[in-house]
C-alpha cells in the first residue's frame, strides 16, 4: 500500500508541474495577444482563456491539492513523521516555495481572466523559470538526501540560476531579431 500511495505522489506531482510550467506560457501568449490588432486579439484572447481556465481548474489545482493530500500520508506511513530527518525540512521549505509560487499563479490566473495584464511577455519568461529553480532543488535535495553537500548545492542552484537569466537574455535579443 505504501507504495502505490508514493505512486500516486510522485504521479500528481508530475501532473501539477506539467500545469505550472504550461499555464505560465498560457499567460504569456495571452499578454502577447492583448497587444494584437482586432479580430485576432479578441479571438486569441477567447481561445487562450479557455485553454487558461481547464489547465488551472482540472488539471493544475486538483494536481496541487491531491499532492497536499498524499505528501503527509506518505510521509505518515514511511514513517517520517516522528523523526524527520534534516533533508526532509529542506524539501518541505522548498515545497513550501513552490506553493507559494501556485498562489502567485493563481493571483496572475485572477487577474488575466478580468482582461488585467500586468506584466510583460517578458517579466513572465523570466517567473516561468521559478517552477524550474523549485524542481531541480527539490529533486536534488530528495535524491541526494544525507549525501546533499548544502554549499555545493547553494553554489549549483546560483549557478542554475544564471544560466537560466542568461539564456532568457540570449533568447530575447535572437527574438528581437
Amino acid at each position: 500500500m505504501n507504495l502505490y500511495l508514493l505512486a500516486l505522489h510522485i504521479i500528481f506531482v508530475v501532473t501539477w508541474f506539467s500545469g505550472l510550467f504550461y499555464i505560465v506560457r498560457l499567460f504569456i501568449y495571452n499578454t502577447e495577444a492583448a497587444e494584437k490588432e482586432e479580430p485576432e486579439k479578441s479571438i486569441l484572447q477567447k481561445q487562450f482563456s479557455i485553454m487558461i481556465r481547464r489547465l488551472w481548474l482540472a488539471i493544475t489545482w486538483p494536481s496541487a491539492i491531491l499532492t497536499l493530500i498524499l505528501g503527509p500520508l506518505v510521509l505518515y506511513r514511511f514513517g517520517y513523521l516522528d523523526n524527520m530527518p534534516g533533508w526532509l525540512w529542506l524539501k518541505l521549505f522548498f515545497v513550501l516555495g513552490l506553493y507559494l509560487y501556485h498562489f502567485s499563479l493563481n493571483r496572475i490566473y485572477k487577474e488575466q481572466m478580468k482582461g488585467i495584464f500586468r506584466y510583460s511577455s517578458q517579466q513572465l519568461r523570466i517567473w516561468n523559470e521559478v517552477a524550474s529553480i523549485f524542481l531541480i532543488s527539490i529533486v536534488m535535495v530528495v535524491v541526494l538526501k544525507n549525501n546533499l553537500n548544502f554549499l555545493g548545492g547553494f553554489v549549483g542552484l546560483v549557478l542554475f540560476v544564471i544560466i537560466l537569466m542568461l539564456a532568457i537574455r540570449i533568447y530575447k535579443r535572437v527574438r528581437g531579431k
